[in-house]
């Protein structure tokens, strides 16, 4: 039986500005490969080239030099059009800062992005309840932002990550917001889904939480220093 190439494929990825004349390189000859399936932690301190790193992974920039192939195509040679369509059907996005429209329900801040694709109501509604369900938040589904907790908050936004079934969940710092306790549950929350089957990178500063993932890349000036399987 042939193996199941890997979800991503990253080849020599440079990246820099153009900053006062000169070139500022922020990524330097990156190479990784991660598979179907993996909980990864990219971590890094401030300045190290993560959040760039976090930028190409989520087709919301590409990169200088190298090669990034994401299920098998190559992000450099795609549209404009059809990177938008990838990060809308491809990756689910978790940020720090939720993200949730102020003025929708839990609800309808899931259902927003199915809506995007042109998913029919009737299934549009069974992922979103399904999704909310999952992330125990089943009676609070039509509950503003301002009505839930920071935690209940997260849970809307990685809910909507994982509404549309994506390959990967790319999280930058989802517990950056939230209380110890908060983000604990949090990153359990990741560990079940994960379990599920679930595809996850998490983008973090804090090795506290990076040790909590099954594999740990660390970024540090710009090049990759370590990459480990985390054995606890």
């Amino acid at each position: 039986m042939t193996a199941q190439p890997p979800l991503i494929e990253v080849r020599e990825l440079g990246h820099g500005y153009m900053m006062a004349g000169e070139l500022m390189t922020v990524l330097h000859e990156i190479s990784f490969q991660i598979h179907h399936g993996e909980f990864v932690a990219i971590i890094g301190p401030s300045g190290s080239g993560k959040s760039t790193l976090m930028n190409m992974l989520g087709c919301l920039d590409i990169a200088n030099e190298g090669t990034y192939l994401l299920d098998g195509q190559d992000v450099r040679k795609l549209s404009d059009n059809k990177l938008a369509t990838i990060r809308n059907e491809k990756i689910g996005f978790i940020f720090q800062q939720f993200n949730l429209l102020p003025k929708l329900s839990a609800y309808e801040n899931v259902e927003l992005p199915l809506i995007y694709r042109n998913l029919p109501h009737k299934e549009r509604k069974q992922a979103v309840e399904d999704s909310l369900r999952l992330v125990g938040l089943e009676e609070r589904m039509h509950h503003r932002p301002s009505e839930l907790s920071g935690g209940q908050q997260q849970r809307v936004a990685i809910a909507r990550a994982i509404a549309g079934a994506p390959p990967m969940l790319l999280a930058d710092e989802p517990t950056g917001a939230l209380d110890t306790k908060t983000g604990i549950e949090v990153m359990d929350k990741m560990k079940e889904l994960n379990a599920l089957g679930h595809t996850i990178i998490i983008i973090t500063h804090d090795l506290s939480i990076a040790e909590q993932a099954k594999r740990i890349i660390r970024i540090q000036d710009g090049e990759l220093v370590e990459d480990r399987r985390n054995l606890a």
